[in-house]
């Protein structure tokens, strides 16, 4: 309810009194605090919960790194999101159309277009569907790198 309402301070307030009141945190509850940040574009706060998750061993999954990579770009940190698409890489979390989707644009709103093109290039060599707005991206961060 936080998340949608654009109450991130809330969500997490709420999230970090699961802990008083002696309720387990797992994956749910910590994509539902990811969340808050997404949309709140608070890619900081985001950042941090996954280092928790990773830190209290609660399994992080592809909806984790999805919407702290979507914050990420709405924070105008590519290489941020870059980075945890390289962290996905590495472990067993799949990689989907919206991990790259997200990845491309936040690369998209910084102009990094040769970046923008090689996760492109990485998605078709693991033969994950993009879509619309996976090449919308590529081809704005094109533009945007004055590249057209």
């Amino acid at each position: 309810a936080c998340e949608k309402a654009g109450e991130w301070e809330r969500a997490l307030e709420l999230f970090g009194s699961m802990l008083l009141c002696k309720v387990q945190q797992n994956t749910i509850s910590f994509n539902a605090a990811i969340s808050a940040c997404e949309k709140a574009g608070e890619w900081e706060n985001a950042v941090q919960l996954i280092r928790v998750m990773t830190q209290i061993e609660v399994e992080l999954d592809t909806i984790s790194f999805n919407a702290v990579i979507s914050a990420c770009e709405m924070g105008c940190v590519w290489q941020k999101a870059l980075d945890l698409v390289a962290v996905m890489a590495r472990t067993d979390v799949e990689l989907d159309t919206i991990t790259y989707s997200a990845a491309i644009s936040a690369c998209e709103s910084m102009g990094a277009w040769e970046k923008a093109l090689e996760v492109l290039s990485v998605m078709a060599q693991r033969k994950v569907e993009s879509n619309t707005i996976t090449f919308s991206s590529a081809l704005s961060a094109c533009a945007n790198g004055s590249r057209w």
